[in-house]
């Protein structure tokens, strides 16, 4: 799992001014970036994935030191709120099936896959957060294929998979998510299952702070302007989209997907990490993740 990013925040955290300095973002990709402010606009295409490949590869040796012992070597969990695909048991038996895990990160979902009997293919966009696959692989053993790819537009035949899944991987940075969902439908057989996990639709309302201010509405749900950080030259140098959760309903059901549960993990008691804008005392009031879990109509 590559897991939520962190880094977004609201104008009315900071008066609009991107902080390098902030505790909830990796300074050195945003001094390597040059991030310097914080608009809400349209973005290109060309223009978000070249963001998303330069955040993801300038974050990736910052991010594996801050999260990596929390996502662990070979372990699927889903969110920040610590639930397991060992707990959930969303995707099945995946003994002897053909799994898509959809931005791998560094792949320690594709590994417990592996470890549990299936023949798992991860992609990323990042070659950054690639390098940490590789060097998992070598670290257990567990050899999960390794891809380099858009989400968008899937170097992968038609029906080859049984099984996509996706933790906070892809879905909340590209710009066109039913251009994604219909590659996944392609990619996998009749049948087939799709579980992706992603920040809860309910949480943009609220400031990225996982204290007493993100419990207060700043933001309207309906805005669905892209977040995009910007440098001195006013260039995305990250972008993250909101859609509602009847948006990414419709979506899946355009793409042939049936919508069979929407879990929304509650913080577990004891359970006291903070990641980002998730802690304990938001966790107590509304959800932070949504999990879609889903079939491809025949």
């Amino acid at each position: 799992m590559r897991g939520p990013a962190a880094v977004r925040t609201h104008p009315a955290d900071n008066g609009g001014v991107a902080d390098p300095n902030s505790a909830d973002r990796h300074a050195s990709a945003v001094a390597r970036l040059g991030t310097s402010g914080i608009a809400y606009r349209d973005v290109t295409h060309p223009e978000a994935v070249s963001a998303s490949l330069a955040w993801w590869d300038a974050d990736a040796d910052a991010y594996h030191d801050t999260h990596g012992e929390f996502l662990g070597d070979a372990d699927f969990v889903w969110c920040p709120e610590g639930l397991t695909e060992e707990q959930a048991h969303l995707l099945g038996d995946v003994a002897n099936t053909d799994v898509l895990e959809v931005g791998c990160g560094s792949a320690p979902c594709s590994r417990w896959l592996t470890s549990r009997g299936a023949r798992v293919v991860g992609f990323d966009l990042s070659a950054g957060m690639l390098q940490h696959a590789v060097s998992g692989n070598r670290r257990t053993g567990l050899r999960p294929a390794l891809v380099q790819a858009d989400a968008q537009h899937l170097p992968f035949a038609d029906a080859g998979f049984d099984i996509a899944c996706s933790a906070f991987g892809a879905i909340p940075f590209v710009p066109d998510v039913l251009a994604v969902f219909r590659e996944i439908a392609r990619v996998l057989r009749p049948g087939g299952r799709w579980v992706f996990s992603t920040t809860h639709p309910l949480r943009w309302i609220f400031p990225d702070d996982p204290g007493p201010n993100g419990l207060t509405v700043t933001q309207p749900y309906f805005d669905r302007t892209p977040y995009v950080e910007v440098n001195g030259a006013g260039r995305a140098t990250y972008v993250e989209y909101h859609r509602t959760v009847g948006d990414y309903v419709r979506a899946l059901g355009a793409a042939g997907f049936r919508l069979d549960d929407l879990v929304e993990p509650e913080w577990p008691p004891g359970h006291t990490r903070v990641w980002g804008q998730w802690s304990p005392l938001r966790g107590k009031f509304f959800p932070g993740t949504a999990i879609f879990s889903c079939v491809k109509q025949p």
